[in-house]
């Protein structure tokens, strides 16, 4: 034990003491050889967002604001060229469609006769002439609006001489051009919900159209006392029929729903990935060396942020989330109050 004490345990320390010495020399003197990191330069890498081609639904529902308004009058319009003779209905009365609202007499001048008398003497006497009468009658029912008529008033061919107006409305309003792509198979009817009115329905006989280049406006004819006989406007505009067992009033705000289609399990990608929103487009796909190409695709069904791909890419295909050099949404939404909701889901008030 006394051998222990006297030469094993000074050994020891001996060799403790040497290797933390060995270690103090070795990081004040030759430090590690991996060069610190400098914090001023910088550690960070930029990547660009990617997505991948998947399957998915597209349900194609374009909803537009419209507005209630009254079918527009029919005009009552002068048969045949002559004078009124009666006038059965007043205006405000209601009519059906084929009720007579006044008839007109028409006098046909006939050819002279000549007679010989017993002593030669030709002479021409004028016949008294044919009369007949034409009915005018209502094209449509509803209200008499106004009716511009009396007794014995001269009256020309196609001349208005009264409005009947229906008893029916429609919802009307305007499309942009760049949606028409999204309605390419015109639907026939609508989804229609009043604002603070009945529940939803179905509004019938749906009508989409965009005037034609020198087409009358308002049903003008040239020359007439609108100063013109042209369109100023190229819009396209809706209307649908709302249904007679729905009470509205004209003026009535509506939500209009168009439904352009339906595609299920199909090849879709966000909008923001494609260059073109219709029939035809271009992507920018990712590469096996990590670069990109463009890849040209077609274009089906759109639901404003998704859209169909129905060629030019696979399933599983890694594309760049945003179309380089578009410009890029800031990510804020207004709010009620001043206030904007950031990207990151913050509000900021002012």
């Amino acid at each position: 034990m006394g051998t222990v004490r006297r030469w094993v345990f000074p050994i020891v320390w001996m060799v403790i003491i040497g290797a933390a010495s060995l270690a103090l020399v070795k990081i004040a003197f030759f430090p590690d050889g991996a060069a610190e990191a400098d914090p001023t330069q910088p550690t960070g890498e930029i990547t660009e967002p990617t997505v991948v081609v998947g399957r998915g639904t597209v349900t194609n529902d374009l909803t537009l604001q419209g507005t209630v308004a009254a079918d527009p009058a029919v005009p009552l319009k002068a048969t045949a060229a002559g004078t009124v003779d009666d006038v059965y209905v007043q205006q405000g009365a209601s009519v059906a469609p084929g009720d007579v609202i006044y008839d007109i007499r028409v006098e046909t001048p006939r050819e002279p006769v000549e007679t010989t008398g017993p002593d030669g003497t030709v002479s021409v006497t004028q016949p008294v002439p044919a009369v007949r009468f034409e009915r005018v009658s209502a094209a449509s029912g509803g209200t008499v609006s106004s009716l511009s008529v009396i007794h014995d008033q001269a009256v020309t061919v196609g001349e208005v001489t009264g409005q009947v107006a229906p008893p029916s409305y429609a919802v009307t309003g305007s499309i942009d051009a760049q949606q028409l792509y999204r309605i390419q198979n015109r639907p026939t009817q609508a989804q229609v919900a009043i604002t603070g009115g009945p529940a939803g329905f179905t509004c019938t006989d749906l009508a989409i159209t965009t005037p034609l280049a020198g087409e009358a406006q308002g049903g003008s004819t040239p020359g007439g006392t609108d100063g013109g006989g042209t369109s100023t406007s190229s819009g396209t505009s809706f209307t649908c029929q709302v249904p007679a067992d729905i009470t509205v009033f004209p003026g009535l705000a509506a939500s209009v729903t168009l439904a352009g289609g339906k595609a299920e399990n199909v090849l879709v990608v966000p909008t923001t990935a494609v260059e073109g929103t219709a029939q035809s487009g271009v992507v920018f796909r990712r590469t096996d060396d990590g670069g990109t190409e463009e890849a040209p695709v077609t274009l089906g069904l759109t639901d404003g942020s998704s859209v169909e791909v129905t060629g030019g890419v696979e399933e599983g295909a890694e594309l760049l989330q945003f179309v380089p050099g578009a410009a890029a949404s800031t990510g804020e939404v207004a709010l009620d109050g001043n206030c904007v909701s950031q990207a990151d889901g913050s509000v900021f008030c002012s």
